[in-house]
């Protein structure tokens, strides 16, 4: 399993967010933002991403939502959406994305 997985579900339509493009970033102390990995998430909304084990750090997850809402022909507010979090242990992370065309939340799964 990757070190870092997410999950997309759109809650307005009740389905997962399939076919989702999620990138994931590095942003380095010195200003360096550097891709990581990206992807699109399955069938189920699922999306395992990066290396076995990510440094320390701060990093960003960011969702093309926008290209998702426009494929189903629902206009949204949000083109993008980022979440930046701290990578602080070998410990595996979860970060899932709640969708809707006007709103997003997040939180940190297991």
């Amino acid at each position: 399993m990757s070190h870092l997985t997410t999950h997309v579900l759109d809650a307005t339509a009740g389905i997962p967010g399939a076919a989702v493009a999620v990138s994931l970033h590095r942003h380095d102390p010195g200003g360096a933002v550097v891709l990581v990995a990206d992807g699109l998430t399955d069938a189920d909304g699922r999306l395992a991403l990066g290396p076995d084990v990510l440094d320390p750090g701060m990093y960003a997850l960011t969702f093309a939502t926008g290209a998702y809402f426009a494929d189903r022909g629902v206009e949204t507010f949000y083109p993008l959406a980022t979440i930046m979090f701290t990578v602080a242990d070998a410990a595996h992370y979860h970060v899932p994305l709640l969708l809707s065309p006007f709103a997003y939340s997040t939180y940190r799964g297991s």
